[in-house]
């Protein structure tokens, strides 16, 4: 298994926890709104051919809150100065759901040193039409039962019982999300507008069965962004890097490959 190296960054105005694993091209995966839990397996998969770059996002689960972000447009900006304060060159970026959002909105502004872009079930735009599932309204056995297809993780997710520190985790993620992305709900009214600045190759991957953000989502981003290309995986809800790992790894891992020659 690839060594995984934790470590706290001080930057801009607070302190950013990030997970590092493998080696070899960089990586950066960006999670979603319930905090970086559910990229471990992405992370570790991912490793074995780059080196991933894994951070919570400022306010979520071990980064501090910064006073100056309070939407996801100033994440982008935020997520610029991190690639330009890492050094990150010819770099893949891939994002899941919220995640997702926030790829999109650096892509918008910039793809410098970015070779490749993954959208995972993204947030970020609005489908007139087509309803969103909420996650701030639904109880925690609702959302479990929402974000998965498989029954087996659903069984696990609902019989298993957080620690103290875990719980904890949990609702600090819970605030941030809603901190950044409750209203409007997880999209900002400006992006679709920009996504055909994106020139860099882009794969949209999303399940059919996504409770979240329908895949009419995925349609609309595939219209949005020149020469994206989509990949919908059947059987599968908002993770599907977790519900699907099957249809899910061998085409991101094709994508990645075709990026970097």
């Amino acid at each position: 298994m690839p060594t995984l190296d934790n470590s706290q960054l001080v930057f801009s105005d607070t302190t950013i926890n990030i997970t590092r694993s493998g080696s070899g091209q960089a990586l950066l995966l960006l999670h979603g709104a319930g905090g970086s839990s559910n990229l471990k397996e992405l992370r570790e998969k991912l490793a074995e051919d780059y080196e991933v770059i894994l951070p919570d996002h400022p306010g979520f689960g071990l980064s501090q809150q910064s006073n100056k972000l309070n939407s996801v447009s100033d994440l982008s900006f935020y997520y610029l100065d991190f690639i330009k304060e890492l050094n990150l060159k010819d770099f893949h970026l891939v994002g899941h759901s919220m995640g997702g959002w926030i790829a999109a909105e650096v892509a918008v502004r910039s793809t410098a040193n970015i070779i490749s872009l993954t959208l995972i079930s993204s947030a970020g735009i609005h489908v007139k039409g087509v309803t969103k599932g909420d996650i701030f309204l639904w109880s925690p056995e609702e959302l479990v039962r929402n974000l998965y297809v498989n029954q087996d993780i659903v069984n696990d997710m609902l019989s298993y019982e957080p620690s103290g520190d875990e719980l904890e985790t949990m609702v600090r993620n819970r605030v941030a999300a809603a901190r950044y992305a409750w209203h409007p709900r997880f999209y900002n009214p400006d992006l679709a507008k920009w996504l055909h600045r994106i020139d860099i190759p882009t794969l949209i991957l999303w399940g059919d069965q996504d409770k979240i953000f329908p895949v009419e989502y995925a349609r609309a981003f595939k219209e949005l962004i020149p020469h994206a290309q989509v990949e919908i995986l059947n059987r599968c809800g908002h993770v599907p890097h977790m519900d699907r790992p099957d249809g899910f790894y061998p085409r991101l891992k094709s994508f990645l490959s075709e990026g970097a020659s």
